[in-house]
Order: structure tokens, then sequence, then C-alpha cells
């Protein structure tokens, strides 16, 4: 065969083997798209959250945040302040920390509010307290004349003076929605769960003595018929109680005819049988 011949032969063979080898790899890549399941990777469910809900609106947040939520609102009525001044002091506390009582921050900032020592705002420890600290904003606050006729963001900044006061304007739409669900007006509106392993020993009386000391009332006096004007303080307690369920141990939060538990919390209040107390905070 001529020498010319046996090339083009020899090409042809191995293109007709590279052919070959493409359609196997093309019909073995098809095989494995069509008949193989795709790996499906779901994200973990969260063991602990709060879920607040308001006004048609519904948030998250880590029981950290909700229990210092529920505090913050809870001293407002020990105080008599209006829900207003309690918008104001969650748009403060959004931008400061975030619901986490930090210690630390800019300079010698502190806590939920960020105080700082060295302006007066307290020792350390004292800041560092969430009762204490919130006592101290409101009181500014009240200082501040006309602070509920302004914006939010201005009465704010009239009681932090921080460097970018306009900053607590972008809160106020949650804070609104937060105020609502924690001040009781909404009934029960907040509820937690969090991994049992994670709650401390049952102590239902340093959670009712708590609830005094942030509230200025104890469970036992309900119903309080001339109540402060922040809202319905009886669900408000309630409120906090379930948002403070995993640092007390409790197992349930009853008010009237609704009751939580720490088993069930993902799914919210339910209605309990016929025979309970109305106005009657019950906690185990």
């Amino acid at each position: 065969m001529p020498r010319k011949q046996r090339r083009i032969s020899a090409f042809f063979k191995i293109m007709a083997v590279l052919t070959v080898t493409c359609g196997l790899l093309v019909a073995g890549g098809y095989y494995a798209i069509t008949s193989l399941q795709p790996l499906q990777v779901a994200e973990p469910e969260p063991t602990e959250s709060c879920t607040v809900t308001a006004r048609g609106d519904t948030d998250s947040l880590d029981v950290d945040q909700a229990a210092n939520a529920a505090t913050v609102n809870g001293v407002a009525f020990a105080m008599d302040m209006p829900e207003d001044a309690v918008v104001i002091a969650y748009a403060t506390v959004w931008q400061e920390s975030k619901f986490f009582n930090i210690d630390y921050g800019d300079r010698d900032s502190l806590g939920l509010f960020q105080q700082r020592p060295s302006q007066e705002w307290g020792e350390p420890e004292q800041i560092m307290d969430q009762v204490y600290s919130t006592r101290a904003f409101y009181q500014g606050l009240r200082e501040v004349p006309g602070y509920r006729e302004m914006p939010v963001y201005e009465a704010a900044q009239a009681v932090q003076r921080s460097a970018d006061g306009f900053a607590y304007d972008q809160h106020e739409g949650l804070s609104r929605v937060m105020a609502a669900a924690f001040n009781g007006s909404e009934g029960p509106a907040v509820s937690c769960w969090f991994d049992p392993q994670s709650s401390a020993a049952s102590d239902v009386e340093g959670a009712e003595k708590e609830l005094e000391r942030v509230f200025g009332a104890a469970p036992g006096d309900l119903p309080i018929t001339d109540g402060p004007r922040t809202g319905d303080i009886g669900w408000s307690m309630a409120v906090w109680a379930v948002s403070h369920a995993r640092d007390y141990g409790l197992t349930s939060v009853t008010y009237g005819d609704q009751r939580w538990t720490a088993a069930t919390g993902d799914e919210g209040w339910s209605t309990v049988p016929d025979g309970a107390v109305r106005d009657t905070l019950v906690l185990k």
C-alpha cells in the first residue's frame, strides 16, 4: 500500500476511535444526569428561637433577644411609660446591641443601651443589669421635652447622644411590632422553644420574684384594673415568662384560657380545657 494511503487509513482509524469514545462519554453523562437523584441538602431546624407576631407581621428573635426585649418592656410598666417610650427604647437597643447584653463596646460602653460609666450612667455591674440600664434610659427619656411628638430617632438621640443619631430610624418599624407584642395588647403574641438540655433547673419562685422586680407588681397582684398605660400587664407578664422560660426552667405558662408549654413551644399557645381562671398567671 502506498505511504499516502496508509496515512489516510490511520487517520480515519484514529477518528473512529475518538468518535466512539466521545459517544460513550456523552451517553454515560446523559445516564448519570437522568438516573441519579440530586443531593438534597436541608438546612438544620433551629433548636432555639422565638416568634413575635403583632400588627399582621411575624418576626423571629433569638431567645436571649426576646428575653431582653420582654424586660425592656416590663420596666416600662413599672415606670408607667407609654408604648411610644418602648418603641424608642427598642429602636435604641437594636442599634446599640441588637438586644444582646454585651460587656464590651466603643470605649467603655456596656450593656443593652451601650451606656458608659465615664458618662455617669452607673457602675459597670449596674449597667450590665438589664433592669437598671433600662430604668436609666427611661429616666433620661422623661427629661426630653415632648419626646412623644418627636421622630423616634430624634428622641433616641436626645438620650443617647451618639455619633450618628439618624441610625436609630431604620429600626422603627420592627420596634413598633415588637412593642405591640411584648406589651400584651395583642395577647399570646410571643412563643419560644429551646433545647430542653439547655434549660436551667426549675425555679418558679425565682421567676415570680424577677417578674415583680421588672414590672413593679407580682403575678399574684393580677388582675390590675387601673394598670399602667403601657399595655395589658397580665399578658405582658405572660410573654415575659415565656421569653425567660429557659432561664428559669419553666415547663408551662398559663394565662386565662391560653397555655404555652416548653414541649410544644414551636407550635405557639393553645386553649386550655374549661375551668381556666381568667386573669390568673400560672407558672410551672
